[in-house]
């Protein structure tokens, strides 16, 4: 099963649910992450901009394909990071580049569905997960 089909599922679903479920949705989502050491949570992973600390942490698995760990101190936000990881996790830098990010999440329409708080890393993370495969694919 594809990253994008493993999306959609969870959109299938997220978009039945009342806001306290989804809530709910995204937390399980954010449990489910590969768990990042804490010795990776420093002021070098740190997201700039969100309101909860989300630390990204770039890993190159052998073929090149970026691999990334993530964390959040909010449960929720810990989700929302799940969501974008789903749209760009081990692909390669060039293909990262390529991908909507935006529009891979546009249907979840977390703006609206969330606080303004919660969502408003989620540019600078999808930026610095961009950036990190430019660097990657020079």
């Amino acid at each position: 099963m594809t990253d994008q089909s493993v999306l959609a599922d969870i959109y299938d679903e997220y978009e039945f649910l009342d806001a306290d479920d989804r809530y709910r949705l995204l937390i399980d989502l954010g449990r489910a992450l590969e768990p990042m050491p804490d010795a990776l949570k420093t002021d070098a992973t740190l997201v700039r901009g969100c309101s909860a600390a989300v630390w990204v942490y770039p890993t190159v698995l052998e073929d090149g394909r970026l691999h990334f760990l993530a964390d959040s101190n909010a449960a929720i936000t810990k989700g929302i990071i799940a969501l974008v990881l789903l749209t760009v996790q081990d692909k390669s830098p060039v293909a990262i580049g390529g991908a909507d990010i935006e529009g891979a999440l546009a249907p979840f329409d977390l703006k609206n569905q969330l606080s303004s708080n919660r969502t408003q890393g989620i540019p600078n993370m999808i930026a610095l997960i961009r950036d990190t495969a430019a660097r990657y694919s020079a």
